[in-house]
Parts: C-alpha cells; structure tokens; sequence
C-alpha cells in the first residue's frame, strides 16, 4: 500500500514539474530576451556576438560583434567592434561599423542603438563618418548628433549633425553646412549611371 501511494506521488511529481518545464519552454520561445534576465551576472558575457531581425523570410537588420556584455538591469548590451547591416526594403545594404554599441532592448524588439568611435557608414556608393550615430528602428532613422561627413564620387558634405531616413533614402545636414563639388568626377559619375 505504502509503495503505491509513494508511486502515485512521484508520477504526480513527474507530471507537475513536465508540465513547468513545458509552460518555461514556450514563455522563452515567445520571447527569447526574457530568458537573459534569468541568467546569472557570470553568463552575460557573449563571444563572437551575433543577432538579426527577419520579418516574412526577409531579414531586416543583422548585428555582429567581437564581445557582447548584457546588462539586465538596464536591459542593454554593450557590443565591442560592432558591424550593424540593415537590408532596406529596395534589396540595398547600409553598413555600419564602430568602436563600441550600446543596443537597447524591450521585452521583444531592439528599440535603439547608439554607436561610438570612428563610425563609418556605407550606403547607396556613400560614405558617412562621424563619432555617434543612433538607429531609431520604429522610425527607419539614423541620427549622427556630432560633426558628421558624407562623401561620394565628386561630392563632399559636413554638417554639425546629420539625420538619414532609411525608409525614404532621404538625408537631413542639420547647421552649419558645408559642401565640397568636383563637377568632373560628378559628370564622369552621372554618365557612368548613364549608361546602365
């Protein structure tokens, strides 16, 4: 009698602690950041950093990085040697690379990035260089709040700030505007585009 009770009660043990498992298994696969505020402090290090977004089959934004650290409390990670790749909807590639990012994150989405030190980026045969640069994913936006320099084939531009809107391809130099033309590298570039 007393090994069927004890039997009973380790299969309602099993089946009860099956089921937690279960339920903590389809909370972290709906949403997978929840998981990092049940890690301890020591396992918030990542090496070889690397996530994307991907809506309907096709990725939005991929980020990389030598060294992830995650900060639960703050709900932020600070990347080192960040590489950010953000795939417009026209199948174009912007690229960005800087020293250190500080990507913030809510319960499912990244709601800002912030990049420092010596940021280039690419995009559409231009080149932007500047020291801070914010991506607004809610917004399709990069904003560079410091000295900023766009430069293409026969075109230089600096402005004390800069804001891009990726959705639009559309660039705002924001005071103190400055602007550089070589009308002969311009002309070679335009017939260039010409003729393809």
């Amino acid at each position: 009698m007393l090994a069927a009770i004890l039997a009973s009660l380790g299969g309602v043990g099993y089946k009860v602690t099956a089921e937690i498992w279960a339920n903590k298994l389809r909370d972290i696969r709906e949403n997978p950041i929840q998981l990092l505020d049940q890690l301890p402090e020591s396992a918030l290090s990542i090496k070889d950093f690397r996530r994307a977004k991907v809506e309907n089959g096709r990725t939005v934004w991929e980020l990389r990085g030598e060294e992830a650290n995650y900060d639960k409390d703050q709900r932020q990670a600070v990347i080192q040697k960040p590489r950010f790749l953000y795939y417009d909807k026209k199948g174009e590639v912007a690229e960005a690379s800087a020293e250190i990012a500080h990507v913030y994150l809510n319960d499912k989405e990244l709601e800002k990035m912030q990049l420092e030190g010596g940021i280039e980026i690419s995009y559409s045969g231009y080149l932007l260089k500047s020291q801070e640069a914010i991506y607004l994913p809610a917004k399709e936006q990069i904003v560079m709040p410091q000295r900023t320099t766009l430069s293409g084939e026969g075109l230089e531009l600096q402005g004390s700030s800069m804001e891009v809107d990726l959705g639009d391809s559309k660039v705002r130099l924001l005071r103190d505007v400055k602007t550089r033309l070589e009308p002969e590298k311009l002309a070679k570039q335009k017939a260039k585009s010409g003729d393809s």
